[in-house]
């Protein structure tokens, strides 16, 4: 709605970020060419995530039917997202993780895993009693988390057996007297050590956080959410103040560049087709500059990303990563341009694209709201939008937001909020809308369109008035009745 602030936006949006998951993460990243300096090698990756299992309290995320049947379409693996997905984090969950370890507790299995843990430790406990000293039996196809959780319970339960993986989801259980198991206790090769259990948890995060001492501008497209789900699952859970959220987000990553945000702008000054989404906006670009210009970015994808080379795969997050970045060097290119008559000098560097992306950086797009695009390094500029307009409704009792919006829906299209039990405001981002309505409305015989004067038609600026106006009256009465002389006899 064009009434949201950013603070209300997130507010809302938080709380979708905290109950779903993310399924998928793609990064890119590029270089300049060895033999040609004005080609950018491009290294696209494609990553399924799955929430974390070890610890003591199991995740639980929400899935949506729409998100399902869209990501179907196009070809989303699920299978590899939920066997496959690299395991993820963030510091509140790995503190209580950590915590668990220290205190030497072995209760770390997911609900899942507990029949592969159940199993694995019948087969043991079998096992050892007939065994001797020294032997050995492998436990196999256990996933990285069950490698760990079978291992640590087993060391925990049984003081003669030693335990270390394989690899290839196997691990070695090897029988040994209790001065052995001691003595491989304190060994630094113990592959089962803490730091290298919370190293597996974290999974991802450990790319996070590389990206994150990187200090490298982080390019997204219309990435609001984005931000806001890094936050959540790498790095902290979402905070309540807005604020908090944007100072967080610049501390992590204080170069955000917003392709979104960028084109809306070129769109503005170049005559380009309008684009709706980030693939067509790719390809807006990439016909409308000039071929001939020698100067203009080559992209190349990189030997072992030639998948993206040869078939489109859209809303597939590596894919999608890398038309971002190409976005973003064909629009900083374009804008090159423009700022210099298109006298481009051979081989512009990226820090002269930088500088023409001056205007847009640390901006985030914001759809349809109260402002264009929240600005992670500093103040927020409210939207310039035309005048907001009052409907009073007369002779036409209970209507609803919904009911005017479909009453003026035929003629413009205007966000409606209730200001009041026979007031109504109405919000548009077009001139020629309120225009219209104004016209066409001037003589309705139940609903009364006006501009909104906050002074005249806010509920508070009245009741303060009323107050006001009954204070003031009060005050006259006593000084009236006060200053009355007495008579006396």
């Amino acid at each position: 709605s064009l009434f949201d602030s950013p603070a209300e936006r997130y507010l809302r949006a938080r709380q979708s970020v905290q109950r779903f998951a993310v399924t998928q993460l793609g990064e890119c990243w590029s270089e300049r060419g060895k033999s040609s300096s004005e080609v950018y090698v491009v290294h696209s990756y494609n990553f399924f995530l799955f929430p974390s299992t070890l610890g003591l309290k199991d995740v639980e995320f929400t899935l949506s039917a729409s998100s399902i049947q869209f990501l179907s379409h196009y070809g989303f693996d699920y299978s590899k997202f939920l066997k496959d997905g690299i395991p993820y984090m963030n510091e509140v969950q790995e503190k209580i993780l950590n915590q668990h370890l220290l205190a030497g507790s072995s209760k770390v299995s997911s609900a899942v895993d507990r029949d592969v843990l159940r199993k694995a430790i019948d087969e043991v406990t079998c096992w050892i009693v007939a065994a001797e000293e020294e032997e050995t039996m492998i436990l196999e196809d256990l996933s990285g988390y069950q490698m760990f959780e079978v291992q640590l319970v087993l060391r925990e339960s049984l003081q003669n057996v030693w335990t270390q993986p394989l690899g290839d989801k196997k691990v070695l259980v090897k029988k040994v007297s209790p001065q052995h198991r001691q003595l491989l206790e304190n060994s630094p090769y113990d592959y089962c050590r803490k730091e290298l259990i919370l190293l597996s948890a974290r999974g991802f995060t450990n790319l996070f956080q590389t990206l994150v001492k990187a200090k490298k501008p982080l390019v997204g497209h219309n990435m609001l959410m984005d931000l806001m789900h890094l936050h959540d699952k790498f790095y902290k859970p979402l905070p309540e103040s807005y604020e908090e959220f944007k100072r967080n987000i610049h501390n992590l990553f204080p170069v955000l560049i917003d392709t979104k945000t960028v084109a809306k702008s070129i769109w503005k000054k170049c005559p380009f087709p309008r684009a709706v989404n980030l693939l067509d906006v790719y390809e807006v670009l990439c016909s409308s500059l000039n071929p001939k210009d020698s100067t203009c970015p080559v992209i190349a994808l990189a030997s072992g990303c030639s998948r993206y080379a040869e078939k489109k795969s859209p809303h597939e997050a590596g894919y999608d990563a890398f038309l971002c970045g190409s976005v973003l060097l064909k629009s900083a290119h374009l804008l090159l341009c423009r700022s210099t008559d298109d006298a481009v000098e051979a081989d512009p560097s990226f820090s002269q694209y930088l500088t023409v992306l001056a205007e847009y950086l640390n901006k985030v797009n914001f759809i349809r709201g109260g402002v264009s695009s929240i600005n992670f390094s500093g103040e927020d500029t409210p939207c310039k939008y035309p005048p907001a307009l009052v409907v009073h409704v007369q002779g036409w009792p209970g209507l609803n937001e919904r009911q005017i919006y479909e009453e003026f829906r035929p003629l413009c299209l205007f966000d409606v909020r209730q200001l009041s039990k026979n007031q109504f405001i109405l919000l548009s981002n077009k001139f020629k809308h309120v225009r219209l309505v104004l016209r066409d409305y001037k003589h309705h015989p139940h609903l009364w369109v006006s501009i909104y004067r906050h002074w005249r038609h806010s509920p508070r600026v009245n009741c303060l008035l009323q107050v006001s106006g009954i204070v003031a009256l009060w005050s006259l009465l006593a000084f009236v009745l006060g200053g009355a002389p007495c008579c006396s006899s």
